[in-house]
């Protein structure tokens, strides 16, 4: 198992960042988030926190490096299709905190990958140690930090947990099959545990990446947000919605049906 840690300092005031947070698929960083849908969300009668679950469908691909550990059959064509992510979220507005939690859905059993991030209000000297709104006028009396904690966990190799469901000739039955036979050569020479620590290592390295563009990205939404409110943040979204379109591949075609479902209610 590894870890990766980051702290980072947001500019603008906590309801900003946290409602930027909300609204920041898509942005010009992350146009490989296809769809998101919320699944539950509620306030808390007692602690009035707002408490969200969602769902992020976005274009993914396992790594290259990774394939190579893998079982000849292993990835696949699934390797440059699409995962979904679940999010879930508390928010308390009155103490100025929002905590988050992200986990893959798919490949868990190659890679487990689990994101959270604690953002908190740091009030300026001589602010008022409450939330004071958006702040958007230029005129700071808070910023916000964020911790950003992420876990892999790799199970490679672990029983029947590379196991899949596969259909025989006649598409008719429907079977599970274990892992195939190992790749020679570099993959039988380590460990089980070595390939583990190997995997999650790339997870890592990749993640160092994304984290850079997410930050990247909650920027341009709060600037969006500061030059035109959610206005420019909504015009921007679809802006990027339209760049997404006028791709191709499987995310073009998520789009047009999404679109094409809303037309028909």
């Amino acid at each position: 198992m590894k870890f990766f840690e980051n702290v980072f300092t947001y500019d603008y005031s906590f309801p900003a960042v946290s409602l930027a947070y909300f609204l920041r698929y898509p942005n010009p960083y992350s146009r490989h988030v296809l769809t998101t849908d919320v699944i539950d969300r509620y306030v808390d009668p007692e602690t009035k926190r707002l408490h969200t679950i969602r769902l992020h469908l976005k274009k993914s691909k396992v790594p290259s490096g990774i394939l190579k550990l893998l079982p000849k059959g292993i990835g696949g064509s699934d390797s440059s299709g699409q995962s979904y992510i679940l999010e879930t979220t508390t928010v308390d507005v009155n103490e100025g905190w929002m905590k988050t939690e992200s986990r893959n859905m798919e490949w868990t059993g190659i890679l487990s990958v689990v994101e959270k991030q604690f953002y908190q209000r740091q009030p300026l000297d001589g602010a008022l140690d409450k939330p004071q709104g958006l702040s958007l006028d230029g005129k700071m009396s808070e910023q916000t930090t964020v911790k950003t904690t992420v876990t892999f966990h790799s199970r490679f190799g672990q029983g029947k947990l590379l196991g899949r469901r596969t259909a025989d000739t006649t598409g008719d039955q429907v079977g599970e099959i274990e892992d195939e036979a190992p790749r020679r050569g570099f993959f039988t020479s380590l460990s089980t545990a070595g390939i583990q620590r190997t995997i999650e290592l790339i997870g890592l390295n990749r993640t160092r990446d994304a984290i850079a563009k997410s930050k990247q990205g909650m920027n341009i939404v709060l600037e969006r947000l500061r030059g035109g409110g959610i206005v420019g943040v909504l015009e921007g979204m679809r802006q990027d919605r339209e760049a997404i379109v006028g791709g191709d591949g499987p995310w073009k075609r998520v789009w047009l049906r999404g679109n094409a479902d809303d037309d028909e209610h």
